[in-house]
């Protein structure tokens, strides 16, 4: 049963209700992440220029993240890189069956949707040049945060999604004396 009561549709492991939307926000993630990578690299060739200034707090500068979050557990060997992204595929998998077992609704659908085509986004990169292609750079005041893609931004607004779909469950479900 979903949130509301009703039943989820007939579909199996690999099908659900919600799968549609999380398949679309999947695929449009992942190709604007992978676009936005090719164009950054081989049309305006942003590794050869350094740090480019955008405006006084966003720059773009080319950075290959060889490990996950924060460069945490660097693996430089193809065979770290292949293992990063088994680990984020098998994740994503876990992810789509999560959302059509116990999708609650198009939030959470859209959210994993973010999730998985920001992290298949990675890994394609892993695959591909061997590390996560990384180049927005936001900082202020002295402060450089790290540098991230479009894919990461996807990720963490699917997060985001994830955390305000659970605050309304909770809600839901207390307001219905459950």
């Amino acid at each position: 049963m979903t949130r509301g009561g009703e039943h989820q549709a007939a579909g199996g492991w690999l099908w659900g209700r919600w799968s549609r939307i999380a398949l679309i926000m999947a695929l449009v993630t992942l190709a604007a992440d992978q676009a936005h990578k090719w164009w950054m690299i081989e049309v305006y060739d942003l590794p050869s220029k350094g740090r480019v200034a955008v405006t006084p707090f966003w720059d773009w500068v080319f950075a290959l993240n060889k490990g996950i979050s924060y460069s945490m557990f660097s693996l430089d060997s193809q065979q770290g890189q292949i293992l990063l992204s088994l680990f984020a595929v098998a994740a994503s998998l876990a992810m789509w069956i999560w959302q059509v077992r116990a999708g609650t609704g198009w939030l959470m659908a859209a959210s994993l949707g973010l999730i998985i085509g920001g992290a298949i986004g990675n890994a394609i990169d892993r695959i591909r040049v061997g590390g996560v292609i990384d180049y927005v750079s936001l900082h202020a005041f002295g402060y450089y945060w790290y540098v991230f893609n479009i894919a990461d931004v996807a990720i963490v607004a699917g997060v985001v999604g994830l955390l305000y779909d659970s605050i309304i469950a909770s809600r839901n479900a207390a307001s219905n004396g459950d």
